[in-house]
């Protein structure tokens, strides 16, 4: 390592030898530029231990803008959230804004949120993140309107909106690991970053690394004019808004539905009771070993309830408790939403992100519908999903004469989409994504868990009134408009050199050689014949005249959908946040086959084929989803 005599004044100096001199300038820049006492001297341990390979995980790369910003795990290095990277991607941000708004940025300025995280070996964490951030954008002269406590996420984007801002950043790592952190940011449209901001961002972040002369001093934040709090102004208007979307406040005043909520240990309990009340719903009941923020998400393995029943644990210990028979899962910050049901004598049901959103999306066209009644309107009405969703609501959309549009996985293209379709004087009713992520109002475009709690209690509170369970009412919306059965897993992997073959191998199918001129899909998987295939990675699409896919594509991610003869349809991708080869799979039926089991076992068949024949290759590379 080539420490020995000289090695402690070498250190002193801040400087490393590793042998490799790409490392060793990463490593020296770190530790001129980080006034982080705890990350700096993490790193100058590693560098005396001679812990080579830990400082090649720390700095062998530098994060990337994926999903709308950053996410990883907290700690030293250039691959890692911690102060100075933050310090670094808000300059970076500043820049891009100065050239993107010029003065206008100055007048208007920027909103920043936070989560619950923390990451006390690096002294990191969501409001220490959030904080710098703002140091380095008042700074700059930039007005910054930072809560002063925690916020769900749905709330940034909001207030961008609410307050006509140039930008907005969000502090958090959603439902990921309680290691990891993340920095999401907002465009002035409300909705998340889309290229070429993305690219435009990043770019700005490599010729601002060094950290500018205030960009550490959160101290000046204390009495900076250019400081707003927009927690109760947010919180006022956003209730008031969401109000619009309640139809029913006598029905709800009267319920005796009983629901349970979680925040698993993240920041929705408070919102979500500020939401029901605002709908003059029962206030649920709150898991009381989850209610309130905890970095270490203590009860559950995974803080995320899209993994259904191992999340929901201690909701259903309460529900049982107190005779209720609902459950709402938030995840940590709040934008994504769960929902659990058990009828009188009946098991359990989580409803999956498709089943949710053929509810919420029959629901809020019923209220529409309440207001509207001209026949003509509803020409103007739009609902959107992502292209790995199901396509329940282009069923609904085709008997009841509203628009439906797919888009890219991700709710920045919906977001952006959305706004679109606002510029337009078009109505923009609901979108909605598979993992659970819902929006049920234009005035956050962007998934929102705490009006979709509110708006599913209305919903639930209507339906007791009938004497309709919400399993009983899903039916009821699959018989009139056709049966959606879908089955959506995932596949753990951390070596990137397998996931790449793995699509590469789909991509030259049959062709030994791999000769990446010699494109060749599969025709058939296990005796299911494929008659259409798209790649969004590549830009191909089979069933386009000029074989040229419609929708954007992006050659850093990798995602593919396969079609099958018998309505079928498949799509293998690759996560943006996490090291995981997703599927997901849906089969339709025309409205009036209610053969659901006969549905189910062809599913299940083409899944079960598509797992053999084209993860099969790489299966000792693979990890199961856990249970």
């Amino acid at each position: 390592f080539g420490f020995e005599n000289n090695g402690r004044e070498r250190m002193e100096n801040g400087l490393s030898s590793t042998g490799d001199v790409q490392l060793d300038n990463a490593v020296n820049q770190w530790l001129r530029f980080d006034k982080n006492l705890l990350t700096a001297e993490l790193v100058r341990s590693l560098v005396t231990e001679g812990a080579v390979e830990e400082l090649r995980k720390c700095f062998g790369s530098r994060m990337e803008f994926g999903t709308a910003g950053l996410r990883a795990a907290m700690g030293p290095g250039t691959a890692c959230m911690n102060d100075l990277t933050i310090i670094q991607t808000t300059q970076g941000l500043c820049s891009y804004l100065e050239q993107c708004f010029g003065d206008a940025l100055k007048a208007r300025g920027v909103v920043v949120g936070y989560d619950a995280r923390s990451h006390p070996p690096s002294g990191g964490g969501s409001k220490r993140f959030a904080q710098l951030a703002a140091a380095v954008l008042t700074s700059r002269g930039v007005p910054v309107h930072l809560f002063s406590d925690i916020t769900p996420t749905p709330f940034v984007p909001f207030t961008v909106s609410h307050l006509g801002l140039c930008a907005g950043v969000m502090v958090t790592a959603s439902h990921n690991p309680k290691q990891d952190n993340g920095y999401k940011v907002y465009w002035e449209n409300g909705a998340q970053i889309v290229p070429p901001h993305d690219q435009g961002i990043s770019a700005a972040i490599q010729t601002n690394l060094e950290p500018w002369p205030d960009s550490w001093n959160t101290d000046c934040l204390t009495h900076c004019p250019l400081l707003k709090d927009p927690y109760l102004d947010t919180n006022t208007h956003y209730y008031r808004t969401i109000q619009q979307h309640c139809h029913y406040r006598d029905i709800n005043k009267k319920s005796e539905v009983k629901i349970v909520h979680t925040s698993v240990h993240g920041v929705g309990h408070r919102f979500v009771q500020s939401a029901f009340e605002a709908f003059d719903l029962r206030p649920p009941y709150a898991v009381e070993e989850q209610k309130d923020p905890d970095p270490e998400f203590p009860t559950v393995k995974y803080p995320n309830p899209e993994e259904g029943k191992g999340v929901l644990t201690l909701s259903f210990a309460l529900a049982e408790r107190e005779g209720a028979s609902i459950v709402l899962a938030n995840d940590p910050d709040a934008d994504r939403l769960a929902i659990a049901e058990k009828p009188s004598g009946d098991q359990w049901r989580v409803f999956s992100g498709n089943e949710l959103g053929a509810l919420l999306g029959w629901w809020v066209f019923r209220c529409w519908k309440l207001t509207n009644a001209e026949p003509s309107a509803v020409k103007s009405v739009y609902m959107l999903a992502s292209t790995v969703s199901s396509k329940i609501l282009r069923a609904i959309a085709l008997k009841e004469g509203f628009h439906f549009e797919e888009t890219l996985t991700g709710f920045k293209w919906m977001g952006n989409r959305a706004r679109e379709l606002l510029d337009q004087n078009k109505t923009v009713l609901f979108a909605f994504e598979e993992a659970i992520g819902y929006m049920c109002s234009s005035a956050v475009l962007d998934k929102d868990g705490v009006s979709a709690a509110a708006i599913a209690g209305e919903m639930t509170s209507y339906l007791a009134t009938k004497n309709t369970t919400l399993s009983q009412q899903l039916s009821a919306v699959y018989e009139e408009y056709g049966y959606h059965i879908s089955k959506n897993s995932y596949f753990i992997c951390h070596d990137q050199e397998v996931i790449r073959s793995l699509f590469q191998r789909l991509r030259h199918y049959g062709n030994e050689d791999n000769d990446q001129d010699a494109v060749s899909y599969p025709s058939e998987c296990g005796g299911f014949a494929i008659t259409a295939v798209r790649d969004l990675t590549t830009g191909y699409d089979s069933t386009q005249r000029d074989q040229k896919a419609v929708l954007p594509t992006s050659t850093s991610s990798q995602m593919i959908t396969f079609t099958f003869s018998n309505g079928g349809v498949a799509t293998m991708r690759t996560s943006g946040t996490e090291p995981k080869i997703k599927y997901y799979t849906e089969l339709c039926a025309a409205p009036g086959n209610s053969d659901v089991g006969v549905l189910q076992k062809e599913l299940d068949d083409l899944v079960s084929a598509i797992v053999e024949n084209f993860f099969q290759p790489i299966k000792n590379n693979l990890l199961p989803k856990p249970e």
